[in-house]
């Protein structure tokens, strides 16, 4: 059967779009030649995604894997309706089609590097094993990769969570580093400072050449984590909500600023916390894009707004080493799978 390298004959409804915008794909576990089917270990639900459910239902973890199972059996992946995000995936590789270009292998253990709202996926144990209160989910089924798919080999030296922790969020890092890169000695400052892709960003940041970090955070239990950590020259504290306050917080203007917050409502205070030629990394999927682009035509600001999307080639390999480089980034990403 004729297949399309970016999945589109996986679309079971509306027919023409591609994966990602279907409502539903298809998850028949027979693969086509082009194909690799993986069987899944573990899902991570994307901040905002888990963020919004967690709030939507109160904390309350039933109810909270009641609904990630449900999206999952009528859609055929892990597509939030409401964020419109998803995750990634870890598991062990099951079958290749003889035409897959991915290099993988049955029995290689893998964590994909596309999103889960465009991965067909079925779950075979209702999500049992999982309790509903953190973002990773042991689970039981089966993933369908395309030719376009991207996923790397988890490395033997570090556990499957931790590595899924980072690859979750190894886009942002990679892409901070191309552009803190393209200036000369500039101040980076990095809303969300102390979660995963934050302290990554910040990390990434020095390496590309800052000239000064500044990591914000709300609250003093993140400042003190932060402060501790050492990745940031300056911690501040600020409501990224609060377009004035997060921009006196960061001073007199970052030339680069990456979001990384998992709500809505930062773009604004993003855009007036940086200079005039600077440019603003959303990496939220809780940004309005809408929002952005209005905003800063309404503040008369001059600055470069880029989408994060998650893909720079050798993101994956750029953030384990800065993990494996860093012993206190280390250190907070095993208290925070630790803790979850």
């Amino acid at each position: 059967m004729r297949s399309s390298p970016v999945g589109m004959h996986r679309v079971a409804e509306p027919p023409g779009v591609l994966p990602q915008a279907a409502d539903r794909l298809d998850t028949d576990p027979r693969i086509r030649d082009d194909e690799v089917r993986v069987r899944v270990e573990r899902l991570n639900l994307d901040a905002a995604s888990y963020r919004q459910l967690h709030t939507a239902h109160g904390g309350d973890p039933d109810r909270i894997r009641a609904e990630v199972a449900e999206i999952i059996r009528t859609r055929g992946k892990m597509h939030n309706p409401v964020t419109g995000s998803g995750g990634m995936l870890i598991g062990v590789v099951d079958e290749v089609g003889a035409r897959s270009p991915l290099g993988l292998r049955p029995g290689m253990r893998v964590a994909t590097l596309v999103s889960l709202t465009l991965t067909p996926l079925r779950v075979d144990d209702g999500l049992a094993r999982w309790d509903g209160r953190s973002e990773q989910v042991p689970t039981d089924g089966h993933a369908i990769l395309f030719a376009r798919s991207i996923a790397a080999e988890l490395p033997a030296d570090l556990p499957p969570e931790l590595s899924l922790a980072v690859l979750d969020v190894c886009g942002a890092p990679a892409l901070t580093s191309r552009v803190v890169g393209s200036y000369a000695s500039p101040t980076v400052a990095v809303v969300g400072a102390a979660g995963k892709s934050g302290s990554l960003s910040l990390a990434a940041a020095r390496r590309a050449g800052a000239k000064r970090t500044v990591g914000v955070v709300p609250n003093e239990t993140e400042a003190a984590r932060l402060r501790a950590s050492g990745l940031a020259d300056e911690v501040v504290l600020a409501d990224a909500r609060d377009p004035i306050a997060l921009a006196e917080a960061v001073g007199d203007g970052a030339d680069v600023t990456v979001v990384c917050v998992d709500v809505p409502g930062c773009e604004h205070g993003a855009i007036l916390a940086t200079a005039s030629g600077g440019t603003v990394i959303f990496f939220s999927m809780a940004t309005s894009f809408s929002a952005a682009a209005l905003g800063a035509e309404g503040l008369a600001a001059d600055v470069t707004m880029l989408i994060g999307n998650g893909y720079v080639p050798g993101h994956a390999e750029l953030a384990l080493d800065l993990l494996r480089a860093e012993p206190t980034l280390l250190k907070m990403f095993q208290e925070r799978v630790e803790t979850e």
